[in-house]
């Protein structure tokens, strides 16, 4: 035994002397290449991982599977596990030192497109964003568990709104789907173009994910046109020289954690799509995060934007407030010439601009919003610019580590931490050649995220967005509403409610599915004469070919439809409707992704038609 180990050492050109002794007692267990990884670990002052292990033969399985976990770290993370240690010493560094990522940065605003929805330049954007469609690819980022909502299940479960219970990923879905159909037959294609759809999982939601498109037939999309791509958690860190964390209930397991999901570049590189899609003749590939309900409202302009603009990076954004709790898309200029154009926190982003000759900081301008647009961290990326960059950087996005210290003196940390990286920080290591600008949608139409629970909503101070399951369903009903007033329905306007505690708007309850209004030519075409729509109506959509003619509606309306079925619908339709019960968010008796709501919905009476067969149909009481 002896013998043999000093022989591999040998063969290795290794000093066993340097070896922990635990670990040279341990290596006729472990193969070249995990001799390899050990030697790596030696190197970059991990030694502390084999001070607890066992004499050989006692827990050998778990010495293999240590290897085993290594080895995917290693694998998993562009340059291995020995650059993220040593990127890892750096910043390390540089946040203990108090560093400011920003130093030698002048901010200045960047330029992008502004439309204004429903106007002459945006409905132009929008019939260039349905031609382009047919060259996309979409990107959801959908790593993460409902938690933080007081939900147990994955976030794209959750229904986006409760009149149809329509869930997250299905209204994706269908929007994607009815992108492609519409880019079809406005660019004459003999056979519809299939667009490509990419759902980067986590450990934590890739089954579930997975179950709920199986158990729901994918929701209309062909099981070919997704992929799913998981991505791997990276190891913890322990202190200010990047020691691997031992998980505390296991010293032969590294503690790892999620990496944040700027991984989905590296995962798409390494995929080999992305060399697909362009030999596919794509062009563009959109990425989006997992509750956002109002998301496509906004993507056929925007898309318009990055082809009419020829943007390689076109981040979506809203206008923000000055100092709202939302991060400015900011151009940074620095002293040596580098310039970037990035999401920077609004908790930086005032400091900085403090810091460089604007002694206000970041105040809003005559507009009355900040001159730097909020980002909702949905990018447009154009594929073959981003296939050249992904080729140098193999989609490696620079990091951040965020450590919680024990104390001022910075030296040690109150649980391990470990590097994180963000999908929105791609364009931080491009040339500055290349052309990278923002569309500024209204935030009514484009962003009503869902992520905090009732309580931490009912603590945001009065004004500020409420970002819950509460507000984020109303903002479906308010966008649509909206949008139905300015193609000339008099929607009656809102009242004012309170659900656990948040005091939102309550429009009629309006939705549609994707393909009855994509675009707002699309819905203009479908409604004519004088229609109106009172406050305590609910109105349902779901079929292509369904219009609105002098249409006077008090009450609740159901209709669906398959394609090829034209429903005309109008006449004054009233009845009890359909209406809003509140609920108390701590009764368990309440399904939670009601709960969170604060309120459900009580059917009383309602018109519902159903069309079944292609033909000309009149809905007219």
């Amino acid at each position: 035994m002896a013998l043999a180990v000093a022989e591999i050492l040998s063969n290795l050109n290794i000093n066993g002397g340097d070896w922990p002794p635990n670990l040279v007692k341990n290596l006729d267990l472990i193969s070249p290449d995990q001799i390899e990884l050990a030697k790596m670990l030696l190197e970059m002052g991990q030694s502390h991982l084999f001070q607890q292990w066992a004499e050989p033969g006692v827990e050998d399985d778990q010495k293999k599977a240590f290897f085993a976990q290594v080895a995917k770290l290693n694998s998993s993370y562009p340059g291995g596990l020995a650059s993220y240690i040593k990127t890892a010493r750096e910043l390390l560094a540089d946040s203990k030192a108090g560093k400011n990522p920003y130093d030698g940065f002048i901010p200045s605003v960047p330029t992008g497109e502004i439309p204004s929805f429903g106007d002459e330049n945006f409905i132009k954007f929008e019939e260039a964003g349905i031609k382009e469609a047919s060259k996309a690819a979409f990107v959801l980022v959908a790593g993460g568990l409902g938690e933080r909502l007081g939900y147990n299940g994955i976030k794209v479960a959750l229904p986006a709104e409760t009149t149809t219970g329509t869930c997250f990923l299905q209204l994706y879905i269908e929007s994607i789907l009815a992108l492609q159909e519409a880019s079809s037959r406005l660019t004459k294609g003999a056979c519809q173009k299939e667009i490509p759809f990419v759902i980067m999982t986590s450990d934590d939601t890739h089954a579930r994910i997975l179950e709920l498109l199986e158990s729901n037939s994918y929701f209309g999309m062909k099981p070919t046109q997704v992929k799913l791509l998981k991505q791997e958690k990276v190891a913890c860190l322990d202190d200010n020289d990047a020691r691997l964390a031992l998980d505390p209930h296991n010293k032969y397991k590294i503690q790892t954690k999620p990496h944040g999901h700027g991984d989905v570049h590296s995962l798409l590189y390494s995929s080999g799509l992305l060399n697909i899609w362009r030999n596919a003749g794509l062009r563009w590939v959109l990425f989006f995060q997992d509750t956002n309900g109002l998301l496509f409202k906004a993507i056929p302009a925007s898309l318009g934007v990055s082809a009419t603009k020829q943007y390689h990076v076109n981040s979506l954004a809203v206008q923000r407030k000055a100092k709202e709790a939302i991060g400015g898309i900011t151009r940074l200029t620095h002293s040596d010439g580098r310039s970037m154009v990035i999401n920077v926190e609004y908790n930086q982003l005032d400091p900085l601009l403090r810091a460089t000759g604007h002694p206000d900081g970041d105040v809003n301008c005559e507009t009355g919003y900040s001159p730097f647009p909020g980002n909702i961290n949905q990018l447009i990326l154009e594929l073959g610019p981003y296939i050249e960059e992904l080729s140098k950087t193999g989609g490696a996005i620079k990091e951040f580590v965020n450590p919680k210290y024990k104390d001022a003196s910075k030296t040690s940390f109150k649980s391990s931490t470990r590097l994180e990286c963000m999908m929105q920080d791609y364009p931080k290591t491009l040339p500055p050649t290349a052309r990278v600008g923002f569309t500024v949608l209204d935030t009514w139409l484009a962003y009503a995220p869902v992520k905090n629970n009732p309580e931490d909503a009912a603590k945001v101070p009065k004004g500020n967005p409420y970002h819950s399951a509460t507000s984020g369903e109303m903002a479906i009903y308010r966008a649509n509403s909206l949008i139905l007033k300015k193609a000339g329905v008099q929607v009656e306007d809102a009242v004012q409610q309170v659900f656990n505690g948040q005091e939102v708007e309550v429009w009629p309850r309006v939705t549609w599915n994707p393909k009855w209004g994509l675009t707002f030519s699309d819905i203009k075409s479908k409604v004519s004469g004088s229609c109106s729509i009172s406050q305590t109506s609910t109105m349902a959509l779901k079929g292509r070919d369904i219009f609105l003619e002098d249409l006077s509606l008090d009450g609740a309306l159901i209709v669906d439809s398959v394609d090829g079925a034209e429903v005309k619908v109008g006449g004054s339709i009233q009845n009890k409707g359909w209406l809003l019960e509140s609920i108390d968010y701590k009764d368990t008796a309440i399904p939670e992704q009601l709960r969170i709501r604060g309120f459900k919905i009580n059917k009383i009476e309602q018109l519902e038609k159903t069309y079944g067969e292609p033909g000309k149909y009149s809905l007219k009481p």
